[in-house]
């Protein structure tokens, strides 16, 4: 095995299991030996071992769009979800004890899941870190040395941790102190929990001084209060937090709605309604509306079909789409760069609160969500959607109210922002080191 010609490289890993755990670990490709690497999806994976992957993924889909299914959606998901079912936080207690899925996913490892990744790893010694819980376990039940897994959401489930998590050598980053505490309970020591926050796009934040995400909030803030109501009572916070160099206003007054789907494509149609609900607003150049379709041509082709008898003008209808993964993750952190208000279900996107971005919240599908949701409306930064055919009457009540820029605010004050940084700090140095200020953290 090769060592110490890698210097500050390190294996980085991902599934495609939904965006969430690819958007985790894309802003760490700069660290990437040999890119990215996808486990289930490298020349040298088996046929055997692509077929269990596939199981994975379609299981993972299936489930995503069961509850669209008439009448029978609901009680497929719930069954369904009941496999990767997150207990309650309360009572606190140990639940440390395996679990079938935590028995099932060592099986699937032992039975060829991945190997090519294992077989890669070998290669080089250097440090593996990934974004899904399969490879992290794999990798320490095959005894590579330095492990560090990213969570995904703000809870989750027995199987992200090894069966004996106290003989287990894995290092988890933490988005949050919620899912620490759950990584507590079932057994994983403190000295190997680090809450690091949510890997956040570097393009987004701006370095450790986060001079991008200030210059953005303070314009967004600026749309988001068109009555002054939020800054009559934040005004001075503002100053303080954001620097007297932020305190430009907007070029504009127009707001810009990103609202996007997950990996399955699931709740496409939430997003039809919305551009027929703010028809008039998106006419009249009150509104842009950004749809985000990601890598699903059926997705973009749906949206395409349904709102060009609105406009085709991408200044008030813009369709986010790209036929390769990374190249979409790249237009939609450019089109975040405008946006104003995420419209999004409660996934892995709830952590972009944090660069101060209101959080519109769709249904959530499955246990997770659920936690995250609860996570975002715990910091005040996520609000519950209410009918999209009216969302040109409760949307722009918020609006007035400053109920917008108070979610935006509140994102930015309490959710972690330099994710990215800490966990290469903590790569290159085996620490990070915490902050005095509550916003550089």
């Amino acid at each position: 095995m090769e060592q110490n010609a890698h210097k500050g490289k390190a294996w980085v890993i991902t599934a495609t299991m939904g965006y969430g755990h690819q958007r985790a670990i894309y802003p760490l490709k700069d660290i990437a030996e040999e890119g990215i690497m996808s486990v289930g999806e490298t020349e040298d994976t088996s046929q055997s071992e692509r077929k269990l992957w596939a199981q994975v993924l379609g299981a993972y889909e299936f489930i995503s769009r069961a509850k669209g299914f008439p009448l029978i959606g609901d009680p497929i998901f719930n069954l369904l979800d009941a496999f990767m079912h997150i207990p309650s936080f309360y009572p606190i207690r140990d639940l440390s004890n395996t679990t079938f899925q935590v028995n099932l996913l060592r099986s699937r490892i032992l039975k060829g899941l991945c190997a090519a990744m294992l077989e890669r790893i070998k290669l080089k010694e250097l440090p593996v870190i990934t974004s899904f819980y399969a490879p992290a376990i794999a990798a320490d039940m095959e005894g590579s040395a330095t492990v560090y897994c990213i969570i995904c959401d703000a809870d989750i489930n027995r199987v992200w941790v090894a069966k004996e998590p106290w003989e287990s050598r894995i290092v988890y980053f933490a988005p949050c102190g919620k899912a620490a505490q759950r990584l507590r309970a079932y057994g994983v020591p403190d000295d190997r929990i680090n809450i690091t926050g949510f890997p956040l796009p570097k393009e987004l934040t701006g370095g450790t001084d986060l001079s991008i995400l200030k210059k953005n909030l303070r314009q967004r803030l600026h749309r988001l209060d068109p009555d002054n109501v939020f800054k009559s009572r934040h005004g001075k916070s503002m100053a303080h937090f954001l620097g007297e160099e932020n305190t430009q206003s907007s070029e504009h007054n127009r707001i810009t709605v990103a609202y996007a789907v997950g990996g399955a494509g699931a709740q496409k149609e939430i997003g039809v309604r919305i551009a027929k609900s703010l028809k008039t607003k998106i006419l009249q150049n009150e509104v842009k509306l950004i749809l985000i379709a990601g890598v699903r041509p059926e997705v973009r082709d749906y949206f395409i079909a349904h709102t060009s008898s609105i406009t085709t003008d991408p200044e008030k209808i813009k369709i986010i789409y790209d036929d390769n993964l990374y190249g979409y993750f790249d237009k939609f952190n450019s089109a975040l760069a405008e946006t104003d208000i995420l419209w999004t279900k409660p996934s892995e996107l709830s952590f972009y609160c944090g660069l101060g971005l209101p959080v519109i919240m769709t249904p959530p599908i499955g246990s997770q969500e659920k936690f995250n949701a609860k996570w975002l409306y715990e910091i005040q930064a996520g609000i519950r959607q209410e009918n999209p055919d009216y969302s040109d009457q409760w949307l722009f009540e918020l609006l007035k109210a400053g109920r917008l820029a108070d979610a935006a605010w509140s994102g930015f004050l309490k959710a972690r922002k330099l994710g990215t940084h800490k966990i290469e700090e903590f790569l290159a140095t085996g620490k990070t080191i915490e902050d005095m200020s509550p916003v550089l953290r």
